[in-house]
């Protein structure tokens, strides 16, 4: 079985190169990367969903989203789109088969250098080209894309080509992905330039599927030894949970992080 290209990298120089390979587009003349980026702390994590890690409780998806939305408060969705509703859903911690992914190398960093306590690990972000993924959409999805001159949906354009998870799990008989960018729910959202990506059946990871289409992705490794000069850079930077979880909560998460002495 193929593998997924992984790239152990030496430096912060080296981690920021990797991380804009490929960006450059001739056809535009500009640095317009199409890859969605996932920081994580420990590389030994993989990609599946909060609710695949329910084990036996898979099939309790449907149960849990349809109570999530006769318990939420109406206006806690913008519409009543399914699509909007997994959106609230997957933002506020309900077990759903979303996975968070953000436009920026940078919020990806963050994410996989955020925890002290993993600091002797090797952190890891994943990279996937959704113009690549969506190569392998159903005809509807490739359509509705064309048709909008995007290369990632929204939640309004998931709804015209389904209305229910069922209706888009039946959109094909070969399993695919899609990328989606969510209302901007709140400030924490935009900041963080969120997409999502969802895979049309709940009980396969995306790890498992990229495995066939090593192709679309790249698995950066950064090393245990590298964690404290990526996390005072990007301080420097101002990436941090004051910015990127905007309130009181954020920043008491970054003040107990920043002022964590660093141990051997």
């Amino acid at each position: 079985m193929a593998t997924v290209n992984e790239i152990r990298v030496s430096s912060w120089h080296d981690l920021n190169e990797r991380l804009f390979e490929g960006s450059w587009k001739p056809e535009l003349r500009r640095f317009r990367s199409s890859f969605a980026f996932r920081g994580q702390s420990d590389v030994r994590g993989d990609l599946k969903t909060s609710v695949a890690r329910l084990g036996g409780a898979l099939d309790l998806e449907g149960h849990l989203l349809r109570n999530f939305r006769k318990y939420a408060r109406r206006e806690a969705s913008p519409g009543d789109s399914i699509w909007n509703w997994l959106a609230v859903a997957q933002h506020h911690g309900l077990p759903t088969r979303l996975l968070d992914w953000t436009y920026s190398p940078y919020v990806a960093m963050h994410f996989a250098t955020e925890n002290v306590n993993d600091y002797g690990l090797d952190g890891v972000i994943w990279c996937v080209d959704y113009m690549q993924t969506n190569e392998m959409l159903p005809d509807t999805l490739k359509r509705i894309l064309r048709e909008e001159g995007s290369f990632v949906f929204t939640a309004e354009m998931l709804e015209r080509a389904a209305s229910t998870l069922v209706e888009f799990d039946r959109l094909s008989t070969q399993t695919f992905v899609v990328f989606f960018e969510p209302p901007s729910l709140d400030e924490r959202i935009v900041v963080q330039f969120a997409l999502f990506s969802l895979v049309s059946n709940h009980k396969i990871s995306l790890d498992s599927w990229l495995l066939n289409y090593p192709h679309v992705c790249r698995k950066i490794v950064i090393p245990a030894s590298l964690k404290w000069e990526v996390r005072d850079k990007l301080d420097q930077a101002n990436i941090t949970e004051r910015v990127l979880s905007p309130g009181l909560d954020g920043l008491s998460r970054w003040l107990r992080r920043y002022y964590t002495p660093r141990t051997e």
